[in-house]
């Protein structure tokens, strides 16, 4: 997976930075808040098979896990190193995860074999055409009525998280932010086929504004509070 035909953003947009991840992001985003959030808004059942897609260090993974015991989660993620802290972190805290390495544009699962996809900060790191790939792919590995839901950096709610966010920018890079600033995930997931697109929540973190956003494959039921 490491000569495909694009490359990817670590996380923090530099590799030496990867370590500084975990702790990083609990104190400027709110995560604990969010992630759980998320979780809450995917309704996730028993018998469900999630991929939580980036899944980076593994925290939302291993949340995913204990949250929902019986359901099966599987984290994925570009880069190999950040997997392996992923893994670290596991065995720390004496649980087993499957944890895969892959590319969010070409993911290696079958059609139909998944109820959830969970996405964290991914998309951000993506380009625009990256990001239209990844959403197809996740399009094509959702089950029937299954759902997306992502929580990434979304429109600033105002000119303060608007300057925020630039430090996102200047790690991540402009090109790859330049559709969440505008707001724009919600269009490309619908450009991708997903259906009932909607943002969900919008949190103001010392980098801007994040929000959550949900979608379901094509055939299915409409959302239900």
């Amino acid at each position: 997976m490491e000569n495909d035909r694009r490359d990817y953003v670590p996380a923090l947009g530099y590799r030496w930075l990867t370590p500084l991840y975990d702790p990083l992001l609990r104190l400027t985003t709110r995560e604990t808040k969010f992630k759980r959030a998320l979780l809450r808004q995917a309704r996730i059942r028993s018998g469900h098979r999630v991929l939580d897609l980036g899944c980076g260090t593994g925290t939302l993974t291993s949340l995913i896990n204990s949250t929902c015991p019986e359901a099966e989660v599987i984290g994925l993620d570009a880069d190999k190193r950040i997997l392996e802290i992923a893994r670290r972190k596991a065995a720390r805290a004496g649980v087993s995860l499957r944890l895969d390495h892959g590319m969010a544009y070409a993911l290696p699962y079958t059609d139909n074999s998944f109820d959830r996809v969970l996405s964290s900060l991914l998309f951000h790191h993506l380009t625009r055409e990256d990001k239209l790939s990844a959403l197809r792919e996740v399009l094509r590995v959702l089950r029937p009525g299954g759902e997306l839901h992502i929580a990434d950096w979304g429109k600033p709610q105002n000119g303060l998280m608007r300057l925020a966010f630039l430090g996102v920018q200047l790690l991540d890079s402009f090109h790859t932010t330049a559709d969440n600033v505008k707001g724009l995930l919600p269009e490309l997931c619908a450009v991708a086929g997903l259906q009932d697109v909607e943002e969900t929540a919008r949190y103001a973190t010392l980098f801007g504004t994040l929000s959550l956003y949900r979608a379901r494959s094509r055939t299915g039921c409409h959302f239900q509070s």
